[in-house]
């Protein structure tokens, strides 16, 4: 990446919105829009702060710009975005939930869904192995379920989902076991006796949240998770690190979400 070479941006520019409610805490615009660039793209990437009430009729909006290329989702319209896509992945059609859309030929929406397979690839970079483990997930919300899908079809033995709206965690988990890959349960907050603990929810990301894993059971041989990426080091990932489990934070998760999506959105 060439950080010193200014962005272009000009009226040929083509534009990428990044969605959420709130929006202030992403750190991908800047990372996204200097990937397009480095691969000699007139391509920005672009914030915007919508509520899920006005989502349609942005989505709506947005689609009649004709320089708008693609739509990057966050918290909370990836389940919202499924039913604004003419088409979808395999992947995006098991979850009902989308994080990245690129135009159709015909100007419609094609999504896809990439946090889990960016996990399980950041797991990897990190040196876990997954076969035969048991794995604790915490949050059945979108990138919840990406992630429990990825996890799930990556050769764990077993599969605790743990989320305080049990319909949704119940749903999620029926779907996962008809898949026939590994063990689908319901956990809890308690880690004790996984290997692998993850947080999928967004609790961390203000001050004084309670850790969505009770940390006072974490034990050195745990690999612990979160997909929050600010603070950059979450509490619950901190006081993992203090008792010397390895762990992967969302920044670290984000980098291959990042080179997922922007592959996808320049067509790929």
């Amino acid at each position: 990446m060439n950080t010193n070479k200014p962005l272009t941006l000009d009226g040929a520019s083509r534009i990428h919105f990044i969605v959420g409610d709130p929006i202030a805490q992403v750190k991908s615009p800047s990372g996204v829009s200097q990937s397009f660039q480095d691969a000699g793209l007139n391509a920005l990437c672009i914030p915007a702060h919508v509520a899920p009430a006005d989502l349609a009729a942005w989505t709506a909006g947005v689609s009649l710009c004709q320089n708008v290329d693609g739509i990057i989702v966050t918290v909370p319209h990836k389940f919202a975005y499924f039913d604004l896509c003419a088409t979808t992945s395999e992947r995006g059609a098991f979850l009902k939930s989308i994080n990245t859309l690129r135009r159709n030929a015909d100007g419609s929406w094609h999504g896809d869904m990439f946090d889990g397979q960016a996990y399980v690839q950041a797991l990897a970079l990190k040196g876990l192995k997954l076969a035969g483990q048991k794995a604790l997930l915490v949050g059945a919300g979108g990138a919840g379920s990406a992630i429990a899908y990825a996890l799930a079809t990556s050769g764990l033995r077993e599969l605790a989902i743990h989320d305080e709206d049990t319909a949704r965690r119940d749903a999620l988990m029926q779907r996962l076991a008809s898949l026939g890959q590994c063990s689908v349960v319901a956990g809890s907050s308690d880690p004790t006796g996984f290997d692998i603990a993850i947080n999928a929810t967004p609790m961390g990301m203000k001050e004084g949240d309670p850790h969505p894993i009770d940390s006072s059971r974490f034990t050195p041989d745990m690999f612990v998770g979160c997909v929050i990426t600010a603070p950059a080091v979450p509490p619950m990932i901190a006081a993992a690190r203090a008792l010397g489990c390895k762990t992967l934070t969302g920044t670290e998760m984000f980098a291959q979400v990042k080179d997922l999506m922007v592959e996808f959105l320049m067509g790929a």
